[in-house]
């Protein structure tokens, strides 16, 4: 547990030290040393993401340290999260807690019930930064239950160093992009999974409202996101079970997991093409 003293003055070099290895691998070890001098923290992530390409790790690249639920995460449940649905939307702020950009019934999704929630966090607050103008890094840090939600101070403290942070990612990125690229992995598949799953057995209207279920939107949440009445919402939610043959949202999952293993091989296929 990253965790730092009120009384704490070794952030200036902390600070100096970040900016020393802003060109070197070990920048993310770094910059954890000195984000653990601004706030309390268990966990750090940080991630890039880009169009038809699946998140990269760029910490932490110890396997030691990298979780099932991490890779389960990495390897396409991301797709239902929502930091990487703000980020792919542009709706997102610089420095944000997760509970501030999910859905009204996130908790109540598979998703967080089946991956989400095995991370152990009861708080995530988001730093995002633009790399290029196609890439975006996410550094998310995770409290668990003996931190508690991070204080108003805390996130203050974070959000007036956000631009040095901004600043020097970008500079690592820069330096040290070609290490991580190499990793990347086309998904254009699985990227549009969301907007072809029910292809030929729902309405348009239906797989968008399909979307937004299996991302956590109640159905008030999706009448005012759509602009429709509630009863309207209701009545897609019944005729899609109907169509599916499914009566809860677990069962709705499972049917979208079972799409996504069927898009990856063709997207795998895709990428070997491309190779040779």
């Amino acid at each position: 547990m990253k965790r730092i003293s009120e009384k704490d003055s070794g952030w200036q070099k902390s600070l100096a030290s970040l900016i020393d290895q802003t060109r070197l691998r070990t920048f993310p070890k770094a910059l954890e040393a000195f984000l653990a001098t601004q706030c309390n923290f268990d966990t750090l992530l940080i991630v890039t993401y880009k169009q038809d390409c699946k998140p990269i790790i760029l910490h932490p690249t110890d396997p030691a340290e990298q979780s099932q639920t991490l890779h389960s995460y990495i390897k396409q449940a991301y797709v239902l999260d929502p930091l990487y649905n703000a980020i792919m939307s542009g709706s997102i702020s610089d420095v944000s807690r997760l509970s501030d950009i999910a859905p009204d019934s996130f908790e109540m999704t598979e998703y967080y019930q089946s991956c989400y929630q095995n991370f152990g966090l009861v708080d995530e607050i988001n730093l995002v930064i633009q790399l290029e103008s196609d890439i975006t890094c996410s550094l998310s840090l995770g409290r668990r239950s003996l931190l508690g939600s991070i204080t108003r101070a805390e996130m203050q403290r974070l959000q007036d160093i956000y631009p040095i942070i901004n600043s020097l990612m970008r500079q690592f990125w820069l330096s040290q992009h070609q290490e991580y690229v190499q990793y990347e992995k086309a998904e254009g598949a699985i990227r549009q999974a969301l907007n072809t799953f029910g292809s030929g057995v729902l309405t348009r209207r239906e797989q968008e409202i399909t979307g937004l279920i299996l991302q956590g939107h109640s159905s008030q949440s999706i009448a005012d996101r759509l602009h429709i009445s509630l009863g309207t919402v209701k009545v897609h939610r019944k005729n899609i079970h109907s169509r599916f043959h499914t009566s809860t949202q677990s069962e709705l999952f499972t049917l979208f997991l079972s799409h996504l293993n069927e898009l990856e091989p063709a997207s795998s296929a895709r990428v070997a093409v491309q190779h040779h």
